[in-house]
């Protein structure tokens, strides 16, 4: 059989998830004589009769005929949802939607959807919402835009197509091609952006077309299941319902479950607990569903894709984002084992992640990893004292990777009271992005005192040149005038020459008989040194080096590579190799 495809909508704070999931019911639900829409926990289905009788004249224009039996919207908007809606290798979503508001664009979570989306590699389109605030926009009485369009003035029309030139060339600069939908020539290499108003209703016909047409063209294949196999969802979200006590709400993606099922799935603590199914429930038409047991009604058995209420035994560690299998044989830990390993699979050096769900701890684990940064232990749940001292571990080695990251988890007080003597950070967020971007802040800020400290007391690669008729005081100290060649000196600075011989120390450094902390390369300069005799130890054009230490170097070819130039790389690795030779020769 082909399940109707899952669609979740995703984009930033006030741009519309919430009111284009609203209309798209509401439009569906006007629609009765053509069928109704079908509540279901987490998600609204709208069936196929009901897209023909709002996108029919747009489809028999096309002679597109739809074959799939509907659309399963996940009607809890966000990133949330989508990262809990995940299964091994992506995301049970099909395709996801991405609110744009046309007056404000790309904003940081629109831009942190669009990264998730292609981490998951989840097909996607773009709603362009609220085109009805365009100056001079007259709404009409019609679900479909490119009808309204043709009854705007001129004015309005460009403008219109300002705002779409706009949205295609951000999404240009993140790397992708993208037309408004009637003007997409291959939809599996452009994104197809559809203007609406998720408040008038403009543009829900070709959204709901678009999507029907990209999910039975390019997906029919995956949409197939066997409607008798074990039932398999993943957790959106565990609740407490009076008259129930503790249940799970699964979108149920392949296969049927049935009361008296035996269900299996994954908890905080790692392992895996099964339940028996008591109940399966719906929520009863049009209700807003709340806690109470009396929004709901019992069925018998559920099919995919849908979104059920589940009423079980043992169901207080169920983890949100973990995957939900109906026993069948003795596989079924090795099956959940196998589908959730790899998500706590860490790094050897990175920061410490709690979160509160699997799907959580994937998308920041997978975006962390796209910044170049890594995770070295993840788990679910508050932040705990353990955590801080494992924390507390890298602090002599990673500085940087001291840090526990909490997503939409407290820190217990025992874990508070560990802070305040450890040197560890808590970053704490709920939003993905700033939780990274906070993160990111942190890091540079650490960094530049890390690199102050470097510079301070490391000694770098330089090459000198000592300059003719330019010896002023013949030793004790001896001053004189040199060109730096490659590199830097700083008082302090052992200088040596080619063979390896130290020639004294650098006291001072002066131009034009002013005190100078450092010369960089270009820089001409006398300097003062205790130890050579000039013309013994020292001669004019001889050229002297700085003598960075073993660990300088190590710390200079290492981490703090990024610090030198390419001559100053070339310079460190020809002292170091002066270095080696002086030392064979004694």
């Amino acid at each position: 059989m082909i399940r109707q495809p899952i669609i979740v909508v995703m984009g930033h704070v006030d741009h519309g998830k919430t009111s284009l999931l609203d209309r798209i019911r509401n439009t569906t639900i006007t629609a009765k004589e053509a069928g109704g829409i079908t509540q279901h926990i987490g998600a609204s289905e709208v069936p196929i009769d009901v897209i023909n009788k709002i996108s029919g004249p747009l489809l028999q224009a096309t002679g597109f005929k739809i074959t799939l039996p509907g659309l399963l919207f996940i009607d809890t908007p966000g990133h949330e949802a989508f990262t809990n809606l995940r299964r091994r290798g992506g995301s049970v979503a099909d395709i996801a939607i991405l609110v744009v508001d046309v007056s404000k664009g790309f904003e940081p979570q629109t831009i942190e959807a669009i990264d998730i989306l292609k981490e998951y590699k989840t097909p996607f389109v773009i709603a362009a919402n609220k085109i009805d605030l365009i100056t001079g926009w007259i709404p009409q009485k019609t679900n479909s835009v490119m009808e309204s369009l043709k009854k705007q003035n001129t004015y309005v029309a460009t403008e219109f197509e300002n705002r779409m030139y706009q949205l295609e060339g951000r999404l240009s600069e993140l790397g992708f091609g993208s037309e408004v939908f009637n003007k997409v020539h291959d939809f599996k290499k452009e994104i197809a952006i559809i203007p609406l108003s998720a408040k008038t209703g403009e543009g829900i016909a070709e959204l709901l077309m678009v999507v029907t047409g990209l999910a039975q063209r390019y997906m029919e294949s995956e949409l197939k299941i066997e409607v008798n196999g074990p039932g398999k969802g993943s957790i959106l979200e565990k609740k407490e319902v009076k008259g129930l006590g503790i249940t799970i709400d699964v979108i149920l993606y392949d296969g049927t479950l049935h009361v008296n099922d035996n269900i299996a799935f994954a908890t905080a603590a790692g392992t895996i607990a099964t339940s028996k199914v008591k109940a399966l429930l719906k929520p009863k038409p049009l209700q807003e569903i709340r806690e109470s047991s009396s929004k709901f009604y019992s069925i018998d058995e559920a099919h995919a894709a849908s979104g059920i209420k589940v009423s079980g035994t043992n169901l207080d560690d169920a983890m949100p984002g973990s995957p939900v299998i109906q026993i069948t044989d003795a596989n079924y830990e090795n099956e959940i084992k196998s589908e959730i390993s790899s998500i706590f699979q860490a790094d050897k050096k990175g920061v410490i992640l709690k979160a509160d769900s699997i799907g959580s701890i994937e998308a920041i684990s997978r975006l962390l990893n796209a910044a170049g940064f890594g995770v070295s232990k993840k788990g679910i749940g508050d932040i705990t004292k353990r955590d801080i001292m494992d924390a507390f571990t890298l602090n002599a080695t990673e500085p940087l990777n001291a840090v526990v990251l909490g997503f939409n988890v407290h820190v217990d007080a025992e874990a508070e009271e560990a802070v305040h003597s450890s040197g560890v950070k808590i970053i704490e967020g709920n939003v993905i992005y700033k939780l990274i971007d906070n993160y990111k802040l942190y890091v540079d800020e650490k960094r530049k005192g890390i690199v102050s400290k470097v510079e301070s007391s490391t000694v770098f690669p330089g090459a000198i040149k000592a300059l003719p008729n330019s010896f002023f005081r013949i030793s004790d100290p001896a001053v004189f005038g040199v060109e730096v060649a490659v590199g830097k000196i700083k008082p302090g600075y052992v200088l040596m020459n080619d063979s390896g011989e130290i020639i004294g120390k650098i006291k001072e450094i002066q131009e034009e008989k002013a005190k100078k902390e450092q010369a960089k390369k270009g820089d001409a300069v006398a300097i003062s040194v205790d130890g050579p005799t000039l013309g013994r130890q020292v001669k004019e054009n001889q050229i002297l080096y700085t003598r960075p230490t073993d660990a300088d170097e190590k710390l200079l070819m290492g981490d703090f590579a990024n610090l030198l130039d390419k001559d100053e790389k070339e310079l460190l690795k020809k002292i170091a190799e002066i270095k080696k030779l002086s030392k064979r020769s004694v």
